[in-house]
């Protein structure tokens, strides 16, 4: 009787030395401090948010507009291998920014719709939302339409490429966002392709692209899906999903100032959660 006492008293102290270990195991929110004006850090599998800042605040996002845009053309359901004209009208009359993409090139939708994602290419997306019935206006509108049947209250799109400040949304719109991607094949597939080797057959050149985010690369982030996005109102941006540690989380990063600001932050978060 008296050793089965030891042992129950044994096995209470352990399970009462225990209990602070498990509740000390959560990340501390207040130990991680991020150079992004804006984040948000969800768990995917519980859907819990484990980090935020600042993530009802609304801010324009660049590029990461172009998730959107996918979204877009495959609800439409237009034919991937149609080939697209790249003309004048493609060309950046907002932010003038470069392309190696010329005038007069053709492209298949598909082909046009991997660059806008891998390598943010801008003259494709431009291209894509010109090509959609009804044109640009029409595909605006069905942008801001999937935006308020996602929930995202608080987003408002311009244009597809994202070059518009008014482009704008939230840390927390955007994990809405990043969910609605990832159910689509197309968009998980191209977002991971580190580079890509494209031909053009009119006029007849080729080109080699990365993708704008160095993180796909790294085998210890195993990337599902991401976006980056930068112009100077909406400074270096960053959607991500991604299992480093087997623990799989979606990231978004807002506003922050330096090229390799959201990658640093990225990996921020990776070792807060290890701690």
């Amino acid at each position: 009787m008296r050793g089965q006492m030891r042992t129950l008293t044994l096995l209470s102290t352990l399970a009462g030395l225990m209990l602070p270990a498990l509740v000390m195991a959560a990340p501390n929110p207040a130990k991680l401090q991020l150079q992004s004006s804006s984040a948000l850090v969800m768990e995917v599998g519980t859907g819990k948010t484990l980090y935020q800042k600042n993530a009802t605040s609304r801010r324009p996002i660049a590029s990461l507009t172009k998730l959107m845009t996918a979204l877009v053309v495959l609800d439409a359901r237009q034919d991937l291998n149609q080939t697209l004209t790249v003309d004048s009208n493609d060309r950046d009359a907002i932010k003038h920014t470069y392309s190696r993409v010329r005038m007069g090139t053709k492209i298949s939708r598909r082909d046009a719709l991997h660059l806008a994602l891998m390598s943010s290419e801008n003259r494709m997306a431009s291209a894509l939302s010109r090509h959609y019935p009804g044109g640009r206006a029409a595909f605006v509108r069905a942008m801001n339409a999937k935006a308020k049947q996602l929930g995202m209250r608080n987003s408002r799109f311009h244009d597809a490429t994202g070059l518009s400040s008014s482009n704008v949304s939230t840390a927390q719109d955007l994990a809405k966002l990043i969910a609605a991607a990832y159910r689509q094949p197309l968009i998980r597939q191209f977002t991971q392709d580190s580079d890509e080797e494209m031909r053009f057959a009119v006029p007849g050149y080729s080109l080699h692209f990365n993708n704008t985010n160095p993180l796909v690369k790294n085998p210890d982030w195993d990337v599902r899906l991401s976006k980056t996005g930068f112009t100077n109102e909406a400074g270096r941006c960053l959607l991500m999903r991604a299992k480093p540690d087997n623990k799989e989380l979606a990231i978004v990063l807002l506003n922050s100032f330096g090229k390799r600001t959201p990658i640093g932050d990225a990996n921020r978060i990776r070792k807060w959660l290890k701690t």
